[in-house]
């Protein structure tokens, strides 16, 4: 009886042990119809809380789950899918989840990525907003604006932090680690035309604000954004949209390869995109695009992809430019639409290639990319008519032709050490730029050049490397990383002895170098799987046009500028999200760009001071209805000019958008949001006002697995308002003085746009 009674407790004790035996799980989440590894998924422990996310190649580890336990496998956009941990040696699980319905309830604060938080926000407002154009795209940033004020083509003006950052000059973009941004443009440093990118190609994008991101380098003063193709997709599409304005675009995405294929990790499509449209301004702007696009991605050996890229942009259009506030007053143009230099306007291209393989060593994983982009601009304006000129008039040509090439190598390894997790991140990059030539031209009728301002060839190679490493103990993060640019300015002046440009650059030596490093710390707490607050400081820089640099002999180079964050990761309730932060930028060296015929360039303008406040909200009401909250709070102020003359021209110092967004299940959905932007100094007195606006947009869909049909209206009341404004100083033909006032190009009216979609 003894020996039955103490067999019995032993099956009892082996029983319980067998049940609370600690084990390692592993697997990898994958899209359910295409297979694609899905990144940044969160697999939680239901018993103990713990949880782990997906790397690139959608693998994840997750230690000391218990037999028989339950775990949760979350992705935004994706419906939550829970899995029983099997007994005994648990296999690697393969987990594929089906996209469903955004549940705010499945979106947990983790600890394990200093990015989580905002890629959390890009998540949530892709798989909800619905993006119409490559412009959409920028819109999705909170606290982002932008402007467009050339006849559709050209470069937006961004807005972010308290920056009006022009074209690009303190907000570093890149397209599947392309960079856009174009160092000594033609037109601005940091030029960043963002038109070759097909919106409905895009996967995901990641942002951040503030210089405090190692791998990012030129620009990442206010912010960065980073945009990804889609590897797979889901369906072949044809779409067609029509509006007024004689608006129409088409757009189509095809998949070249076989199921089979995909089976095999292969994929290659292509995707198309054709525009045009004359705009709501009484000269027709007639501008066209015309974009295609294809991936293709393959296996190589059993632990290395291969991405291969290219695409091809080419645009054209007229413009109305920006006009002053009197010209219609006292009758030069008929109404706000009108035009006092019909000859503006421009025509663009650029091509791309990238091949970029990336191998998966266990806990080590390497990527080496190759890129390549040719580029070309021709642009004419004119903003300020006959005040430098009174005979031939003020209008101005811009042309470059470029080459671009660069490398971007990335050595990402994890390890334990004990309980805490070690992530070292290596990079080394190097990108040149050469043109052939540009100019800056005083022109007639768009075509005639009547003297060079500016000629010649520029050669610029921006080198680097970055260290970061990463480490997750328990609820906190540390994140320390430190880079280092070294960048080689060259320009060659051609212009003749007779213009302008000749007694810039006569006896300056051609070439300049300059070196600098810039560290980066982030510490975060995450408290729980509903509260987290981190703190963040770093340094970062903008470079100087290499023209500027050549002409001022080195002067400013490359100025620094110095942030710190103060920010929270919050869930209040399951439903609803929020991030906030405090924060703080100084600038060495802020840029600004001459108006006056004979100026347009970089010119230094001063240190720089903003702090702010930015506020994210997301909000579920129920299973069909969603929405978000950004408002943006920011002073930006000059330290070298006297209070009072100390505003920065048209920085933004409040902003916010919001809207709200449908999705049933019977197919309906859409959404209603508005944008709105404060009153802000037009010159650095504040005696001049850029008038702010306040505009409302709505869509509505009825989407099927087979076709979708939908309207969008843009101003859906109709206000008038002002896209872009800047202070010039401008004579109009018959005037006798010159008037120093805002210019502005008007915001489109109501604007209403048809789409149908078919997929197969």
């Amino acid at each position: 009886m003894r020996r039955i009674l103490s067999i019995l407790i032993f099956f009892c004790f082996f029983i319980i042990n067998e049940s609370n035996a600690q084990l390692l799980l592993e697997g990898k989440v994958v899209d359910k119809k295409t297979l694609e590894p899905l990144e940044l998924a969160v697999v939680t422990d239901t018993k103990t809380g713990k949880n782990a996310l997906t790397n690139k190649d959608g693998q994840f580890v997750l230690k000391d789950v218990f037999a028989g336990g339950l775990v949760n496998i979350s992705y935004i956009g994706y419906t939550t899918q829970q899995v029983q941990i099997a007994r005994g040696n648990t296999p690697s699980l393969t987990i594929a989840l089906e996209k469903g319905q955004i549940d705010l309830k499945a979106v947990t604060i983790t600890n394990k990525t200093s990015l989580n938080a905002f890629r959390t926000l890009s998540q949530l407002d892709l798989n909800v907003q619905p993006v119409k154009s490559a412009q959409d795209l920028l819109r999705l940033v909170p606290g982002l604006f932008i402007a467009q004020h050339q006849g559709g083509g050209k470069a937006e003006q961004i807005f972010l932090r308290g920056f009006d950052a022009d074209h690009g000059t303190d907000v570093n973009i890149s397209a599947d680690g392309i960079p856009v941004n174009l160092v000594s443009n033609a037109h601005g440093q940091g030029y960043a035309d963002m038109h070759f990118i097909i919106p409905e190609t895009v996967a995901s994008y990641e942002f951040g604000k503030g210089p405090y991101y190692s791998d990012k380098g030129d620009f990442n003063t206010a912010g960065y954004v980073a945009y990804t193709t889609k590897n797979m997709l889901d369906e072949n599409m044809v779409k067609i949209e029509a509006g007024q304005y004689n608006t129409l675009r088409m757009v189509a995405m095809f998949n070249l390869l076989s199921k089979k294929a995909m089976y095999k990790g292969q994929s290659f499509y292509i995707a198309a995109e054709g525009l045009y449209a004359d705009g709501p301004f009484d000269l027709h702007e007639k501008f066209n695009r015309f974009n295609i696009f294809g991936k293709f991605i393959t296996p190589v050996g059993s632990n290395s992809k291969l991405s291969i890229i290219a695409s091809t942009l080419s645009s054209g259009w007229g413009a109305s430019g920006e006009v002053p506030n009197r010209a219609v007053a006292e009758g030069y143009m008929k109404d706000r639409f009108g035009v006092i230099d019909s000859s503006q306007g421009g025509y663009t291209s650029r091509t791309n290639a990238s091949i970029k393989l990336t191998t998966n060593l266990g806990n080590t994983t390497l990527e080496n990319q190759l890129y390549y982009s040719h580029y070309f601009l021709n642009l004419v304006s004119n903003f300020t008519f006959y005040y430098t000129d009174p005979v031939n008039g003020d209008e101005f040509g811009q042309h470059e032709n470029r080459d671009l090439f660069g490398y971007n190598g990335k050595l990402t390894r994890q390890s334990n050490i004990g309980d805490a997790v070690l992530t070292t991140t290596a990079g080394i990059g190097i990108r040149y730029d050469a043109t052939h030539p540009g100019w800056l031209s005083h022109t007639l009728h768009g075509d005639s050049i009547l003297n060079y301002i500016q000629l010649g060839r520029v050669k610029e190679m921006n080198a680097n490397s970055y260290f970061n490493e990463d480490l997750q103990a328990g609820k906190w993060l540390f994140s320390t990383g430190i880079r280092l640019d070294y960048f080689y300015f060259y320009y060659l002046n051609m212009a003749p002895v007779s213009d302008t440009a000749a007694a810039i650059y006569n006896g300056v030596k051609p070439v300049q170098t300059k070196a600098i490093i810039s560290p980066k710390l982030s510490i975060q707490y995450t408290a729980n799987s509903q509260f987290q607050v981190y703190f963040k400081v770093g340094k970062g820089f903008h470079s100087n046009d290499a023209r500027v640099v050549i002409a001022n002999q080195g002067y400013k180079i490359l100025p620094a500028a110095y942030g710190a964050d103060l920010g929270i990761n919050w869930k209040p309730a399951p439903n609803l999200f929020i991030n906030a932060a405090l924060w703080y930028l100084y600038l060495q060296q802020e840029f600004i760009y001459g108006s006056d015929l004979g100026d347009e360039s970089v010119m230094p303008g001063g240190r720089t001071l903003r702090k702010g406040i930015d506020l994210s909200l997301r909000y579920q009401f129920n299973k069909w209805l969603y929405g978000n909250l950004n408002a943006d709070l920011a002073r930006p102020r000059n330290l070298d000019n006297p209070k009072g003359q100390n505003y920065l021209p048209l920085a933004p110092t409040f902003t916010s958008t919001a809207g709200l967004y449908f999705k049933f299940e019977n197919g309906f959905n859409g959404g209603i949001s508005y944008r709105y932007l404060h009153d802000r100094a037009a010159n650095d007195s504040y005696t001049l006002t850029a008038l702010g606006y306040f505009i409302t947009d709505i869509t509505a869909n009825y989407t099927t697995r087979k076709y979708e049909i939908g309207i969008a209206i843009e101003n859906l009341f109709n206000q008038q308002w002002n896209e872009s404004q800047f202070e010039y100083v401008s004579r109009l033909k018959y005037e006798i003085q010159p008037v120093d006032e805002v210019s502005y190009t008007p915001g489109t009216p109501f604007f209403a746009k048809l789409k149908f979609s078919v997929f197969f």
